[in-house]
C-alpha cells in the first residue's frame, strides 16, 4: 500500500489519441433484493457500469433528482428489485441573519454539517458550459491558493456538495498547510497569532457547553410547564408549572394556587370531574404533538427524530447539509418541548445530543481554521456530543464516554480532553441556571440505606433479557414500512392518531398518566416513613403483589407497545427514557416480588444474609438495574452506559450489579442481532457508514472486489480539450474520474473529482479560453516543463493550455491486486478513504471506492 505519485506526461501529443474512455450510464442500481443495504450515491467514486462488479451503479440523469429534505424518504426509492438514488438537486441559496457577525457565517438555514456554502443560482449547463451555483465564492471560502498546495500533492478542491463524503486525508493536508504558514511568523504579532490559534479550540469547546447548557434547561423548564399543562394550570400565572407554581407548598398539603381543569369547569360530580379532566388531558396532548409534526413538516423535517444516527454518520464524514443547521437547532428545541410535554412514549435524551450538535457547527464559524476545514470541525462535533449527553443526564463523564463508544469515527487525544472540558462546562451551565431549582445535577437522586447480597446477582442477570432485540426488529419494521408506504406522506395524520391514542390509554393507567422522567424517578425511589407512597409502591408487599405489580407489568407492556411505534415518526423523540421506564417496571416488579419470597420464606438458604426482622431487599434497586439492563439492550452501550447510571442516581454501591447486567444484555442482544437501534436505523436509511467497530473475515483480494479498468470512465490526459471534458461532466454525474497517461499503457497520473473540473473548466470558459483549448494534469506547472503560455486561474492572458493539475490528486492511495479485503476495509476505516486505486506494474488495474466497499459488506452480510 502506497500514496502513488506518478510523474506527469507531456501533453505534446495529442491531436489523434483517445480523448475519453467513456461507457454509457442508466437509472437504477439493480439485484438490490433480499435485505441488502443500499450505499449512497454520495461517494466520490469513479463512473463505473460495473459488467464485472457485483452490483452496477447507475446514475439518474441530469434534472431528474428530488430533494430529500422536501420528500422526507430518507435518500434512496425502493422497488420489487431495484432502487433509485436520489440526487439532491440545487436550490436558491437561502442568507443567513447572522451573516453580519463575521465574515465567516454562512447560510444560516443551508448550513448543514458543515461546509463552505455556495451562493447564486441554480445549478447546470448552459451550451456545455457549467453556469453554477458560484464555485468561485465557494473555493476562496475553503481552500488556500495553488501555490500553498505544492508540497502536498493532494491538490485542491471545492467545498464539498450534499451528502457527499469528506476527504480526510486533504483535508489534513491543509491543515498542514495551514500549520506550515502560521509557524513562519516571527515577532510580537506572530507569538501573539499563535497563542490566538491554540486557544481557539477551548474557546470553542466552552461556548459550545455554555450554550448547550442553557439550552437544556429551558427545554427541561418549557417542557414540564407542557406536561402540566394537561392536568390543570397555575392561577398565580399560566406560564408556571406545578413545581414552580406550588413552591411553597411542603409535604402533603393541597395546593390552593393550582387549579385542575376539572376545578377550572365547576365540575361538581366525580363523573364530570374525571371526563373534564379525561377531555382535556387527549386535546392538550394531541394539539402539542401535532403542533410539533407541523413544525417539523414545514420548517425543519430533519429536527424529527432522534438524530443520533445522522450525527453518527456525519462524524464518520459525511454531509447532510441542513441537519445540523440553524433552523433545524430552532424547531428542534420548540417541537422537542412540545413532544415531550404532549406525553408521547419519548424523551428528550437523544434529540439533545442533535441540538449540542447543531450548537457544534454553528459556533465554528467564528474561527477560519474550523470553518474551512470539515475534519477540523468533526472534533468539535465530538466534543458537542459529549456535552448533549452531559445536560441530558447530568453525566459528564458518562458524556464523553458516549462520545467515545458510540458516535465518534475520530477521537484523538485531544478531543478526550476538549470534549471532557465540554461536557464540564454543559454541566456547569445547567446546574448555574437551575431549572427545578434543586440545586442538584443528578437526575434521579437515591439513596440506598441497604446493600445488595450476592442472592441478588442472578435475578439481576434476568432482568438482562429479550426486549432490546425484540423492540429493534419490531421497530426497524415498523419505520420501513412508515419509509415506504403511503404514511410517508401523511406524517402529520399519523402523528396525531398515535398521540390520540396514547393519550386516552394512558390517562386510564396511574403510571403513565405522569411523564416517563417522573415514573423513573418513583420507581428507582427507596421506600421510607413519611414519604409519599406513589400510587401504591410501598404498600405492604402482600397486597402489592395482587395490585402494584399488576399495574407494573401492564405499564410496562403498554410502554412497549407506545415506544414501538413512536420512535420513528416525524416529530423530536429520543429512545433513552422509555427504554429505562420499561426497564424499571419490569425490575420493579421483580424486586417486589422478591421481597414478598424473603418475607415469606426467611429461614431459606439463600436468604440467610438478611438480618431477622430488616428489609432485606430493596425493590428500587430492580428497577435500577432492569432500567440499565432494557437501555443496554437496545443501544448495545456498555462502558458509557455504566458510568451514565452511576452519575444519574449517584448509587455507587449498585455499580457491580449493573456492570453485569449490561454485559448480559449485550451478549444476549449480540447473540440475536449485533445492531444497536442506531445502526440499524442507519443501514435502513442507506448511509454510508463503516462501522469502526465491526471485523470481518474475508477469503478475497482487491483484485476481485475492484471495478476493472476497462469498466470506468477514465480521463486520458494526452490530447483532452475544455470541450472533451465538458462533454463527459455533462453526459456522466459521477463523482470523480482517474486520470491516465494513454489507452495503452494505463499509466496512473492521479485522480481528478468531478466538482474541482466543473469549477476549473467554468474559470477557464469565463476568461474566455476556446473550446479547443488542450488540456494538461501536470504534477507541476507545464511552464516548468518548458511548454509555453500555461494558464492558471488568477491569469487573463489568453493561454495556449489550460492546466488542470492543481485540481487532480496526484498521491492516491494505491494498492496491489493481491492486498487482502480485510485490510482494505481496515484502510477505509482508519484512515477515512473515499476510494484507492488498485495499481500493480505501473499500470491502473482499477478502484475500489467506499460505495465498492460497502456493497461487498452487504453481499457478505447476506451470504452469512
Amino acid at each position: 500500500m502506497t500514496r502513488h505519485k506518478a510523474p506527469s506526461p507531456s501533453p505534446s501529443s495529442h491531436s489523434n489519441a483517445p480523448l475519453l474512455l467513456r461507457r454509457e450510464s442508466t437509472d437504477t442500481l439493480d439485484g438490490a433484493s433480499g435485505g441488502m443495504t443500499p450505499d449512497l450515491i454520495a461517494e466520490e467514486d469513479a463512473a463505473l457500469v460495473g459488467a464485472n462488479a457485483p452490483t452496477a451503479v447507475r446514475s439518474l440523469p441530469q434534472g431528474e433528482s428530488r430533494d430529500l429534505l422536501e420528500t422526507e424518504e430518507g435518500l434512496i426509492d425502493f422497488g420489487p428489485s431495484s432502487f433509485t438514488f436520489k440526487r439532491p438537486g440545487a436550490g436558491p441559496r437561502h442568507e443567513s441573519f447572522l451573516g453580519g457577525l463575521a465574515s465567516s457565517f454562512r447560510s444560516f438555514q443551508d448550513s448543514g454539517s458543515g461546509r463552505g456554502t455556495s451562493t447564486g443560482g441554480t445549478t447546470g449547463w448552459s451550451s456545455g458550459v457549467y453556469t453554477g451555483p458560484s464555485n468561485s465564492e465557494r473555493i476562496d471560502n475553503y481552500d488556500p491558493s495553488t501555490s500553498e498546495w505544492a508540497m502536498e500533492g493532494t491538490g485542491r478542491r471545492v467545498a464539498y456538495d450534499n451528502f457527499t463524503t469528506i476527504d480526510w486525508i486533504h483535508d489534513f493536508s491543509k491543515e498542514r498547510v495551514r500549520i506550515r504558514n502560521l509557524r513562519t511568523l516571527s515577532g510580537p504579532v506572530g507569538t501573539l497569532r499563535k497563542a490566538f490559534d491554540a486557544c481557539q479550540a477551548w474557546i470553542l469547546v466552552f461556548l459550545v457547553g455554555a450554550v448547550t447548557g442553557i439550552l437544556a434547561a429551558y427545554i427541561d423548564v418549557i417542557s414540564e410547564w407542557a406536561s402540566d399543562m394537561k392536568e390543570g394550570y397555575c392561577k398565580d400565572g399560566f406560564y408556571l408549572n406545578r413545581k414552580f407554581c406550588c413552591w411553597h407548598v411542603e409535604g402533603n398539603e393541597r395546593c390552593h394556587t393550582w387549579a385542575t381543569w376539572s376545578d377550572a369547569f365547576h365540575a361538581e360530580s366525580a363523573l364530570a370531574r374525571w371526563w373534564a379532566e379525561y377531555f382535556m388531558f387527549v386535546v392538550f396532548g394531541t394539539s402539542f404533538a401535532l403542533a410539533s409534526a407541523i413544525l417539523v413538516r414545514v420548517y425543519a423535517p430533519y429536527a424529527a427524530g432522534s438524530g443520533i444516527p445522522e450525527v453518527k454518520t456525519i462524524l464518520g464524514g459525511f454531509v447532510i447539509r441542513k441537519f445540523l443547521g440553524g433552523w433545524t437547532l430552532l424547531i428542534k428545541c420548540i417541537g422537542l418541548c412540545l413532544s415531550v410535554g404532549s406525553g408521547l412514549s419519548l424523551g428528550k435524551e437523544g434529540p439533545l445530543v442533535h441540538v449540542a450538535c447543531c450548537v457544534g457547527n454553528i459556533l465554528p464559524r467564528i474561527f477560519e481554521k474550523y470553518a474551512k476545514n470539515e475534519a477540523k470541525k468533526r472534533e468539535i462535533l465530538s466534543a458537542s456530543s459529549a456535552a448533549g449527553v452531559s445536560v441530558a443526564f447530568g453525566a459528564p463523564i458518562g458524556g464523553v464516554l458516549f462520545s467515545l463508544e458510540e458516535v465518534s469515527y475520530y477521537f484523538p487525544y485531544k478531543t478526550m480532553w476538549r470534549s471532557f472540558f465540554c461536557a464540564m462546562v454543559a454541566a456547569i451551565s445547567l446546574q448555574l441556571v437551575n431549572p427545578f431549582r434543586t440545586g442538584k445535577l443528578v437526575l434521579f437522586a437515591v439513596e440506598y440505606k441497604r446493600a445488595w447480597h450476592g442472592f441478588e446477582l442472578p435475578f439481576f442477570v434476568l432482568l438482562g433479557g429479550l426486549y432490546g432485540s425484540f423492540f429493534i426488529r419490531m421497530n426497524i419494521r415498523i419505520a420501513a414500512y412508515r419509509k415506504n408506504s403511503w404514511l410517508k406522506d401523511w406524517s402529520i395524520s399519523e402523528v396525531g392518531v398515535i398521540s390520540l391514542v396514547t393519550t386516552l390509554l394512558s390517562f386510564t393507567h396511574p403510571f403513565l398518566r405522569v411523564s416517563s422522567v417522573e415514573l423513573v424517578a418513583n420507581l428507582f425511589k427507596e421506600c421510607v416513613e413519611n414519604d409519599t407512597d406513589f400510587y401504591g409502591l410501598c404498600s405492604d408487599p402482600s397486597q402489592a403483589l395482587s395490585s402494584v405489580v399488576k399495574y407494573l407489568i401492564l405499564a410496562a407492556g403498554m410502554k412497549i407497545f407506545f415506544t414501538t411505534f413512536t420512535f420513528g415518526i416525524r416529530v423530536p423523540a429520543g429512545i433513552f427514557i422509555p427504554s429505562m421506564a420499561i426497564g424499571a417496571c419490569v425490575g420493579r416488579a421483580l424486586g417486589i416480588g422478591m421481597q414478598l419470597w424473603q418475607r415469606a420464606y426467611p429461614s431459606m438458604w439463600m436468604f440467610t444474609a438478611c438480618k431477622p426482622h430488616e428489609q432485606c431487599v430493596t425493590p428500587g434497586t430492580y428497577a435500577m438495574v432492569g432500567a440499565a439492563a432494557a437501555l443496554g439492550g437496545v443501544t448495545r452501550m456498555t462502558v458509557s452506559l455504566t458510568v451514565i447510571m452511576f452519575e444519574l442516581t449517584g448509587a455507587l454501591t449498585y455499580i457491580l450489579p449493573i456492570m453485569l447486567t449490561v454485559m448480559v444484555s449485550k451478549w444476549v442482544g449480540d447473540a440475536l442481532g449485533t445492531e444497536s437501534i442506531y445502526d440499524a436505523l442507519i443501514h435502513l436509511n442507506g448511509y454510508p457508514f463503516l462501522d469502526s467497530k465491526t471485523d470481518y473475515i474475508w477469503n478475497t483480494t482487491a483484485g476481485s472486489v475492484m471495478t476493472r479498468v476497462e469498466d470506468l470512465d477514465v480521463i486520458v490526459s494526452s490530447g483532452c480539450t475544455i470541450e472533451n471534458l465538458e462533454e463527459l461532466l455533462q453526459t456522466t454525474s459521477f463523482k470523480g474520474y482517474p486520470v491516465v497517461d494513454s489507452q495503452e499503457t494505463m499509466g496512473l497520473i492521479g485522480y481528478a473529482g468531478s466538482a474541482e473540473l466543473r469549477y476549473a473548466l467554468d474559470q477557464a470558459r469565463r476568461s474566455g479560453l476556446p473550446p479547443t483549448t488542450p488540456c494538461t494534469f501536470s504534477d507541476t506547472s507545464v511552464s516548468a516543463l518548458g511548454l509555453p503560455g500555461s494558464f492558471s486561474l488568477e491569469e487573463e492572458q489568453n493561454p495556449n493550455y489550460l492546466d488542470l493539475g492543481p485540481w487532480t490528486d496526484h498521491t492516491p492511495m494505491t494498492i496491489s491486486p493481491r492486498f487482502p479485503m480485510e485490510m482494505v476495509l481496515e484502510l477505509f476505516k482508519k484512515m477515512g478513504l473515499r476510494y484507492v486505486i488498485v495499481y500493480q506494474d505501473g499500470r491502473a488495474n482499477g478502484i475500489i471506492t467506499k460505495k465498492d466497499l460497502l456493497r461487498h459488506v452487504g453481499i457478505e452480510k447476506l451470504g452469512h
